[in-house]
């Protein structure tokens, strides 16, 4: 029977010449921090000590909770200074390629609705995510009931902080990706998977949604689906709730019941809303306050009241004209219309061309960067 090498040579006497030497290798991360440290010239600067090194950090630490304090304590959402890129292969912006959100800054109270308005690409829906503590940024730049969302966790487990948005669904591994959730068992049993929730709170809801509880899930339609998705989403009671085109696949009275559920959240508890949509039929009562993002910058932040055209019912009137507005802004910035640099005779007509490479911020396909049927050189 062999005996063990940890019996017969227990201190490895002799096995270090068999290791492998290290391969010398630098990341991404390792080569900023090389760079850094080429950029910053040696200075000569008398080492602390431990007492001061902590009165220091103690005092920085006291004014810069001092200067946030007050905003932090009167707003649930703060956003100062935010700039925001994709990262590439390497962990780092891709070079060439502006950020999708810039030097952003504004803030809102408890109990505001706001309607985030912009065009397709404005950022919007990554304004939300980051908001919602999806995506790493600066704890300084984002702040949400006082707390940076991404870094404290116990925001969105608690239930204060809320997301909704995007399609429910889900990645089966050598199957298919952003299938939709399914399955043989009723809408009652993901609705009751949520502990801690009030029975008050939650009937309203399933009235509110129009939810039946006997619905089996793999044989809802799409609307079916969404609103149990939204009554999942909040069966807790939020302070913050972000929502991302979740009214899609809802008919015109399950909306407007939403709508309204949302208003008295705001008025009764004093919660915020941020609510995106491309959906304006009969908003013009539901919103607090009016948002406006293009090519990642927030160009309007107005009280409602200050917003003439809700109080007219031309909400759509006034997005329709915010929207060409920037279009004809892009095209200028471009050289000219879009529309001049098309030749009749080269119609149907499509050149060799190739995609840039997957930057790998997608969560495990390519579906949401790449169609499975899109043309590539290869």
């Amino acid at each position: 029977m062999p005996v063990p090498v940890s019996v017969t040579n227990p201190k490895g006497v002799g096995l270090t010449g068999h290791y492998a030497a290290p391969l010398e290798t630098s990341g991404p991360f390792a080569r900023i921090a090389a760079q850094k440290s080429d950029d910053v010239e040696p200075t000569s600067k008398p080492e602390e000590t431990p007492s001061e090194q902590a009165e220091r950090t103690t005092t920085e630490a006291t004014d810069a909770a001092a200067s946030t304090m007050n905003v932090d304590n009167d707003h649930n959402v703060v956003v100062r200074g935010l700039t925001f890129a994709y990262p590439g292969l390497d962990g780092r912006p891709v070079p060439g390629m502006s950020p999708l959100i810039s030097n952003m800054t504004f803030s809102l109270k408890p109990g505001s609705r706001c309607l985030l308005l912009g065009g397709n690409g404005a950022g919007k829906t990554t304004l939300l995510k980051i908001l919602g503590g999806k995506h790493m940024v600066p704890q300084d730049c984002v702040s949400v009931l006082g707390r940076p969302p991404f870094h404290d966790t116990n925001l969105t487990a608690s239930g204060d902080l809320s997301y909704v948005g995007g399609n429910w669904t889900r990645d089966v591994a050598f199957a298919g990706c952003s299938v939709p959730l399914t399955g043989d068992f009723p809408a009652s049993k993901m609705i009751d998977s949520v502990p801690g929730v009030d029975p008050a709170r939650k009937a309203r809801l399933i009235k509110a949604l129009d939810v039946d509880p006997d619905w089996r899930m793999h044989q809802v339609s799409d609307g079916q689906r969404r609103r149990v998705q939204i009554c999942v989403g909040m069966l807790k009671p939020f302070k913050v709730l972000l929502l991302d085109e979740i009214t899609v696949d809802l008919d015109v009275l399950g909306r407007a019941e939403l709508m309204q559920f949302l208003k008295e959240e705001c008025e009764q508890r004093g919660a915020t809303i941020l609510y995106a949509t491309h959906i304006f039929d009969g908003l013009e009562f539901w919103p607090s306050h009016i948002a406006y993002m293009a090519r990642g910058v927030m160009r309007v932040l107005k009280d409602a009241k200050d917003v003439p055209e809700l109080g007219q019912g031309k909400l759509l009137e006034l997005v329709y004209a915010l929207l060409s507005e920037e279009a004809d802004a892009v095209e200028k910035a471009r050289g000219g219309p879009r529309s001049a640099a098309w030749d009749p005779s080269r119609e149907g007509q499509v050149d060799s061309f190739s995609y840039v490479f997957n930057n790998g911020w997608v969560p495990g396909t390519m579906g949401s960067s790449l169609s499975t049927n899109a043309v590539m050189r290869m």
